[in-house]
């Protein structure tokens, strides 16, 4: 080993101020590039396989044991600190940028996610673990150890902090978990080789090497980025049966739509939100008991909606004034106000004057004052995340309740009273407990199967005397009481009432699709 090379290893203090910043500035860098490989798995797992509180307990648990491992096996490395460092670095943009790709793949062409998941994370946090005992040992000759490892922890979590707020706000909307993935690599890789370039003077022969891997590392990763969009399309064609027309990643989800011979279907990460060929069944059925039954029509608000579908049921009543739409995803709203095909679909809905279109959580939104409403639509996805559930908790309810005019009406949609039926009654024991009565009931939508919702109300509503005075594709009103009626295999449960301390209804709603 050269002279050089000895004056970079730890305890010998030779290494200047410059090139402590510089290494400081590494580990800054890496650490913001750790933490959105921690984010984009757990991100892209949660669009996956649902259920996010699960996916990211399981990335942050098994990520961190992965670094307890790889500090452990820091102890190993015992010469060429510095080498060993940007090869760290070099290998972790490679593995890190490959990491969502590769995860697509796995989902899309086999049943082994789930294992393929853990091994990365296993694999990049074990490398993640190895980056702070070799960085301080290296520095250890700068200063005292009190000293540099209070500096290299200090610009450790500062990097954290910063890729843990550009993630939400910057990166995922801006470039979608795929090329976020592939640019941190190349972030990553970056690091090394502008550590090479400033000691490479010290190594020799392995200068060449490691610039060779590096370069390899690059080429790799800006490969797979020009072809990241044909990939991610052929990757989402073996998830979809149906042409993909438009996919993007919003700051909430990711939004694909397909079409079939002009049948449209609308998935919000993974999960169908919408068959055009079958969509007016769940919407009349949705909106309809409803604005039949109340007595003000002119105030109305839908919460979740963002497609349009059900405000354009809603604008079939002539007396109504105002709708206040409140979706929390701009990209869904927009996709609905300017997307042609959905347009037709939702006959310019969103575009009517009379909608108000507000994106913010609805939770945050029924937390203000506002003028009554004589019927709120809840039009949410359903329940699978407990994120999802604070609008159908008792407290969210209650928060709907004070929104409502007198004798105004609440409808929501409930997921399904077959395949979910702990979920669904669930919703009706929610309800009950922030004080409505209800009429629930339920309906055959072919692509979705049988399908449940509750009407609440602050008194028993006289359903046989119901009569809808617009033009409607499926539902009658003779039919509506007989909607109310349960077979054995659908019929009430006793389950317990969801809670905004004790989200239960993700796990019923989980545990009821999962037996399918």
């Amino acid at each position: 080993m050269t002279d050089g090379m000895r004056q970079l290893d730890p305890g010998d203090g030779e290494i200047s101020r410059p090139g402590t910043i510089l290494l400081l500035a590494a580990i800054f860098t890496a650490a913001a590039c750790a933490i959105v490989y921690e984010l984009l798995i757990g991100t892209t797992s949660s669009y996956f396989l649902g259920d996010s509180i699960a996916q990211f307990s399981l990335t942050i648990g098994f990520f961190l044991f992965a670094m307890g491992v790889g500090s452990w096996a820091s102890r190993l490395i015992e010469r060429r600190l510095l080498e060993r460092f940007i090869l760290l670095e070099i290998g972790l943009g490679l593995v890190g940028g490959l990491a969502v790709p590769i995860l697509y793949a796995a989902y899309a062409y086999t049943d082994h996610y789930r294992y393929c998941m853990l091994l990365l994370i296993v694999g990049i946090g074990g490398l993640i673990g190895l980056e702070v005992p070799l960085l301080t040992r290296i520095l250890r000759g700068y200063g005292s150890l009190r000293t540099i490892l209070a500096d290299v922890l200090s610009f450790d979590y500062l990097g954290s902090l910063v890729a843990a707020l550009m993630f939400p706000y910057l990166l995922l909307p801006l470039l979608g978990t795929l090329h976020t993935s592939l640019v941190t690599g190349l972030v990553n890789t970056t690091v090394g080789f502008v550590l090479l370039l400033y000691f490479g003077r010290h190594m020799g022969r392995a200068k060449v090497w490691l610039a060779a891997q590096g370069v390899a590392v690059v080429a790799c990763l800006v490969a797979v980025l020009w072809a990241a969009e044909p990939l991610r399309e052929r990757w989402e064609s073996a998830l979809y049966e149906d042409r993909i027309v438009f996919s993007t990643q919003s700051a909430y989800q990711r939004i694909v739509l397909t079409d079939w011979r002009g049948h449209l279907r609308l998935f919000l990460d993974g999960h169908l939100q919408f068959a055009s060929v079958d969509e007016y069944r769940y919407h009349e059925s949705l909106v309809h008991p409803a604005m039949a039954l109340t007595s003000s029509r002119q105030r109305v608000l839908i919460v979740g909606g963002g497609d349009g579908l059900s405000a354009r049921e809603v604008l079939k009543y002539p007396e109504v004034r105002e709708i206040d739409l409140v979706d929390m995803d701009r990209a869904i709203t927009d996709l609905a106000r300017r997307d042609l095909r959905i347009t037709r679909l939702n006959k310019n809905a969103l575009s009517d004057p009379k909608v108000r279109i507000l994106n913010e959580d609805g939770f945050t939104f029924l937390q203000r004052p506002h003028e009554a409403y004589g019927v709120i639509v809840v039009d949410l996805p359903d329940p699978r995340v407990t994120g999802l559930t604070k609008l159908y908790s008792v407290e969210g309810y209650r928060l709907f309740k004070r929104h409502l005019s007198p004798g105004g009406l609440l409808v929501t949609q409930a997921t399904s009273p077959y395949f979910a039926r702990e979920a669904y009654w669930s919703i009706a024991a929610t309800l009950e407990a922030a004080g409505f009565v209800l009429f629930s009931y339920h309906v055959l939508v072919p692509s979705f199967g049988e399908w449940g919702f509750h009407l609440a109300s602050e008194r028993e509503l006289p359903i046989a005397e119901v009569k809808f005075d617009v033009p409607l594709r499926f539902l009658r009103a003779e039919f509506l009481p007989s909607m109310g009626i349960f077979p054995s295999d659908m019929e009430r449960l006793h389950v317990e009432v969801n809670r905004l301390d004790s989200p239960l209804l993700s796990r019923y709603y989980r545990e009821g699709w999962n037996r399918w």
